[in-house]
């Protein structure tokens, strides 16, 4: 061999080897094929809460961060105008009303608050039964670790438990709401409500704090464990529902039966903007956690509601609060972010609501569930650049003998109250209404009875079977 071709041969073998390296590093820039997922959602937080959705009194620069940082959907609603049925379709995937009993939050200690729901308590199977397939069972069979910090609300029975549902840790508030010190639920049982892989524990701490920082404590313990394990987090915080406590508000004791704590809309302004500000500051450290750890940039992070505010939350011009499905009581902040998938900087203004992103991961991470989702794949299209789908969505909330329904198909909204004997109707362009001040019901009758008539086939097609 001559010099000439030995020196040839030398360069080719360098070349070769900076393309190597070059590939390497370019294929370790790119998300996996299955991503970390974390989902974390507020409770009754509303649809002005934040900085990023127009509050001027409460600072949550964090998540206004992370808004900024990603897709913010301004037309995003929750399943349900309660809390347990949004939790149930997020779940699942799909209307909560095909598991019966889960249209009303379930009361203190597994009360039934409608006949279904009571009937279901009696038999002790009010909650979301294992039987149902869930996001976080097909992540877990999919390879990834699963956990949940946060509130659950799906049942009180050790067999609705997160880890029936496929969660490998979980440290959780049983109920609806609790003292955020002492972590009993409301008076006069007081009962403790903070569990710990389905065991009762003790744990010091503000509630908020204790959930986020058992999340970024389990979030190190995996990366030290399996680094290359996907993992999906849930952490849905108690914050800002009732009790309302500040974290620098500790006292010795439980607040006292009569505190006007309690109550869901009677909260003070600076302790509700305060309770909203220690969660933004919380999550500030858990994205500070996701960074440390190097897997920041192959996260898909999603914040949302699960329903619309109380009457302590800060006015945002719709119609409403939680429990009605007035624009108020189910529409909720969210945004999604994930580096190099979804474009960062962006609103969309398309109907989208909580079950779409159980669509959306399992879309992600590359899994399929066992009966379709109701819910459709958004993150997807948004990340491939094209429209949402069209289709209408659907509400129903059940109370006592109060029942609130509505759909929305396109911009036109219909609504419906029944309380005993009193029934009211309306129908709204939200397109060019969105504080329903407007009812068209007497104007539009033929596009009232077209909804109607949609809402009826829709409650047959979801009716449960248990």
């Amino acid at each position: 061999m001559d010099v000439y071709t030995a020196a040839l041969k030398m360069k080719l073998i360098a070349a070769l080897v900076t393309l190597v390296a070059l590939t390497f590093n370019l294929l370790a820039a790119l998300p996996s094929s299955k991503p970390n997922i974390v989902f974390i959602l507020a409770d009754d937080l509303g649809c002005a809460d934040l900085g990023c959705y127009g509050a001027k009194d409460i600072r949550t620069p964090r998540l206004d961060r992370l808004a900024r940082e990603g897709v913010r959907f301004t037309q995003f609603y929750s399943n349900g105008p309660e809390c347990s049925p949004t939790r149930t379709a997020f779940l699942t995937g799909r209307y909560q009303q095909r598991v019966g009993g889960l249209e009303c939050a379930i009361g203190i200690g597994g009360v039934g608050r409608y006949d279904d729901a009571a009937r279901l308590a009696a038999q002790h199977q009010l909650g979301l039964p294992a039987t149902e397939p869930t996001l976080p069972r097909l992540l877990r069979d999919a390879g990834y670790a699963t956990a949940i910090t946060g509130k659950w609300h799906l049942g009180y029975e050790d067999h609705f438990a997160p880890s029936r549902h496929g969660f490998g840790h979980a440290l959780y508030a049983l109920g609806g709401g609790m003292d955020y010190f002492h972590h009993v639920e409301d008076p006069p049982d007081y009962a403790p409500a903070l569990r710990l892989n389905g065991a009762p524990v003790k744990r010091r701490g503000y509630a908020t704090d204790l959930f986020a920082d058992e999340a970024g404590r389990w979030l190190r313990e995996h990366a030290a464990r399996n680094a290359k394990q996907p993992f999906f987090l849930y952490l849905p915080f108690t914050a800002p529902h009732s009790p309302f406590q500040s974290a620098d508000e500790e006292q010795a004791t439980p607040l006292p039966t009569d505190s006007e704590r309690w109550k869901q809309g009677k909260a003070p302004p600076r302790v509700y903007a305060a309770m909203i500000e220690r969660m933004d500051t919380v999550m500030g450290k858990l994205l500070d956690t996701l960074d440390e750890l190097g897997v920041a940039k192959n996260t898909l992070i999603v914040f949302s509601s699960d329903n619309g505010g109380t009457a302590s939350a800060r006015p945002c011009g719709l119609r409403g609060i939680k429990g009605t499905t007035f624009e108020g009581g189910i529409r909720v902040p969210c945004f999604a972010r994930w580096p190099g998938v979804l474009p960062a900087g962006v609103e969309r203004l398309e109907p989208s609501a909580t079950f779409d992103l159980t669509a959306s991961f399992a879309r992600a991470a590359g899994v399929t569930p066992p009966r379709p989702f109701d819910g459709v794949d958004v993150l997807g299209a948004i990340a491939r650049g094209e429209p949402l789908p069209a289709r209408a969505l659907f509400w129903r909330g059940r109370r006592g003998e109060r029942t609130w329904r509505a759909v929305r198909d396109g911009a036109l909204k219909y609504v419906s109250r029944t309380d005993g004997a009193v029934k009211e109707e309306f129908l709204f362009d939200i397109a060019r209404d969105a504080t329903e001040e407007k009812n068209l019901l007497v104007e539009r009758p033929a596009d009232a009875a077209r909804l109607k008539a949609k809402l009826a086939a829709w409650e047959a097609e979801v009716r449960p079977q248990r």
